[in-house]
């Protein structure tokens, strides 16, 4: 697979074999290592070892087969000082030397067609099954890259001619009647991205609409620059400078009240000498006659037109989880420009029509390698994989920059509790087991770097952060614990469920614990972790319901407050660093101002399936029970909405700044099962949710947010 052919490989090292040429099979065997083997987990390389053998053994029994004596004696003084000191090997130096090897009970067996045949059947099943799990090489994917930027040009293309052709046909039968009926066609959802109007055109419209009413003007201009490209929005000119058509003065829309502008307007009408220099303003050749002038004018009407429908059938095409606003219905729209504005008269002032939504969803995709109940999900500070681990211990590392794609899987042996990407040389993972042990985990490689032991007394690690300057990362761990059953009131409640832990702070370069912080009044488990921008606060969250905050370059509490009834079980830093935002198990998200201790700035009442314990239904009454352990919230770029977690899918909330309320502002669904924990990535450009449930599956939304 992938060019790679496994009969011409084994066939390659037979020929090596049968002629003797151990420096071909030395070099090709290495070859083998360097490139494929190497690449393996650990789990696999004793089997690796074990091939070796096989095949060096193999080599000199046919040596001896074939009273080649000299080839055997050659062999071992190549590889002596590499062999000597494995205990397989130590009998096989004597084998030159022994008059029938093939009767001696410690060698007969390898003489027999039987084992050779065993052993080369291995070795292709091996090799072919290390091709199939092998990722694809980014090189192959080049065609099929290729192949599908030429499919998405075509299909552009066609979209593009059919545009077209529905503007013609829009054009033809408003010349064959402007009294009839207006025909309204169903255009391609992209068009609402397009540009149909030029930048001159365009300029001139929302100048009008800004020279007609200033308690307007926000609103409208936002309308008309939410559908253009960041490149296209340009500021408007002074009303002085537009002109104004007769469509729109007939339409109703407000106008300035001066002679000058009346005196234009009339004389556009009349074809006089300001109505033929009306077209270069708007950038295109001067016209002829009136009657030119009135065509352009018809266009621009058309234009517009066709402008106000493809906004309503972009708030039509949303995805299914969101309400779709409705319709505007053909029979009702006798003037388009009239409709236009009364829309954004109708979201401006609250009635009739829903206010725009905030953001608007891209795509949105499944990763379903895992099959248990996802406990963490993260993503890495450049937006391009994500890091997933499950009840099972089982971690995926996938890319999610392009085609969503698996790069590396592994399994624990033991459970794995905390999962944490490394600040520096972001290819690492740092996992928490509840054996008391962190191992730090190498993505690209495959394989485990090092793994060393926290505490024995408090085996289970809660939480991982790494700080953002990478010197250091902070490791909550905690003793054993027996998990309450959530159905039992009363258990959990104002932080009964409390356990010991210990804060300790551990050097990245040198994997050795620098220090321990001080838990105050007693040891308690910290459920969560969080630092800032640049690592100098860090904010937790334990189970006895209290958040200290801590200055790291001190290496102390600098204060601490009772933050919830029950244990905490999730914080972060406000975009502005000015404030703290918890979620804990009595149901809250409370944002606290760190400035002063215990402050509590607003206060929520988040549903029960946000904040868990999570409840997953089967049959027969069996129920799966999962405990929060990810993160329970994340925010966008700018820390005005939070991403938070429900039954069925991500729910989207918008932070209004007086603290009053907190405002529901899309549902991103798609789950069949609890959500459990989430992230949102602002890494790039377009913002990419991540929801994570008990099923297993994982859905990446993307969002592009609607500038205002």
């Amino acid at each position: 697979m992938y060019f790679f052919k496994v009969d011409r490989i084994v066939e390659q090292l037979l020929h090596f074999i049968q002629n003797y040429d151990l420096n071909g099979l030395l070099d090709y065997w290495g070859y083998l290592e360097r490139r494929l083997f190497s690449r393996l987990e650990d789990v696999y390389r004793p089997t690796v070892h074990k091939l070796k053998t096989s095949l060096f053994r193999y080599y000199l029994v046919c040596t001896i087969q074939n009273s080649r004596t000299e080839k055997a004696h050659d062999f071992f003084q190549k590889q002596a000082p590499e062999l000597q000191n494995q205990a397989e090997w130590r009998e096989w130096f004597a084998l030159p030397f022994l008059p029938a090897p093939d009767v001696n009970p410690t060698f007969s067996t390898y003489f027999s067609r039987q084992w050779a045949d065993t052993f080369t059947v291995s070795l292709h099943n091996f090799l072919s099954v290390l091709f199939q799990c092998m990722p694809v090489p980014t090189i192959l994917n080049f065609d099929a890259e290729c192949q599908r930027i030429f499919h998405m040009q075509e299909e552009n293309e066609a979209l593009r001619q059919k545009l077209f052709a529905l503007q013609a046909e829009t054009h033809r039968l408003k010349k064959e009647g402007d009294d009839g009926p207006m025909v309204h066609h169903k255009l391609p959802h992209y068009v609402s991205n397009m540009d149909r109007l030029g930048d001159s055109e365009l300029t001139m419209i929302s100048s009008q609409r800004t020279s007609g009413s200033a308690v307007q003007s926000q609103k409208t201009t936002g309308f008309l620059s939410s559908l253009l490209p960041q490149s296209k929005k340009v500021a408007t000119k002074p009303p002085q400078t537009t002109m104004s058509s007769p469509t729109q003065s007939t339409a109703g829309l407000p106008l300035k009240k001066e002679a000058g502008n009346s005196q234009k307007a009339k004389e556009i009408l009349s074809g006089t000498k300001e109505a033929k220099s009306m077209p270069n303003v708007l950038g295109i050749p001067p016209a002829t006659d009136a009657s030119m002038v009135q065509q352009r004018q018809r266009r621009l009407q058309e234009r517009k037109e066709l402008l106000s429908k493809t906004q309503s059938q972009s708030i039509e095409k949303k995805p299914e989880t969101v309400e779709a606003e409705p319709e505007l219905r053909p029979e009702t729209q006798h003037d388009p420009v009239d409709a236009l504005m009364k829309g954004v008269k109708g979201n401006s002032s609250g009635g009739g029509e829903k206010p725009e939504q905030p953001f608007i969803v891209l795509s949105q995709e499944e990763y379903g390698e895992h099959h248990s109940s996802i406990m963490h999900c993260r993503v890495d500070c450049s937006g391009r994989r994500v890091a997933s681990l499950d009840v099972d211990g089982v971690i995926k590392v996938w890319s999610i920059d392009g085609i969503m794609q698996t790069k590396a899987s592994a399994i624990s042996k033991s459970a794995l509790l905390s999962l944490e990407w490394a600040t520096k040389r972001d290819r690492l993972l740092l996992l928490g087991s509840e054996v008391g042990t962190v191992r730090l985990y190498d993505t690209e490689a495959k394989k485990n770097l090092c793994e060393f032991g926290i505490s024995d007394d408090m085996p289970r690690i809660l939480s991982l952060a790494c700080n953002p300057s990478g010197t250091s990362f902070v490791c909550s761990a905690a003793a054993p614990s027996s998990i309450p059953d959530p159905a039992v009131p009363g258990i959990g409640d104002n932080g009964s469920n409390q356990v010991p832990g210990r804060l300790l702070l551990w050097d990245t370069k040198t994997m050795k614990q620098q220090l321990q912080f001080s838990l105050e009044p007693v040891p308690i488990a910290v459920n969560c972790t969080s630092f800032n921008h640049n690592g100098n606060l860090l904010v937790t969250g334990a189970a006895d319901g209290v958040i200290r905050l801590f200055d790291m370059q001190q290496h102390q509490c600098a204060m601490s407050w009772e933050a919830h009834k029950g244990e905490v079980y999730s914080v972060d830093f406000s975009y502005d660093e000015n404030a703290v935002y918890s979620i804990g198990e009595d149901g809250k998200f409370i944002q606290w101002n760190i400035h002063k201790s215990g402050q509590k700035v607003s206060e929520y009442s988040l549903p029960d399936d946000a904040t868990g314990p999570f409840m997953l239904s089967g049959y027969s009454g069996y129920k799966q029970v999962q405990f929060p352990r990810g993160r329970l919230f994340a925010f966008d770029s700018e820390g005005n909405y939070m991403l938070t977690c429900s039954s069925n899918g991500g729910v989207i909330y918008k932070l209004n700044s007086d603290g009053s309320t907190l405002e529901n502002c899309l549902s991103l669904g798609g789950h069949r099962a609890p959500v459990v924990t989430v992230d949102w990535s602002t890494a790039v450009e377009c913002g990419t949710c991540l929801t994570a449930s008990m099923d297993g599956k994982i859905r990446l939304t993307t969002l592009l947010a609607q500038k205002s």
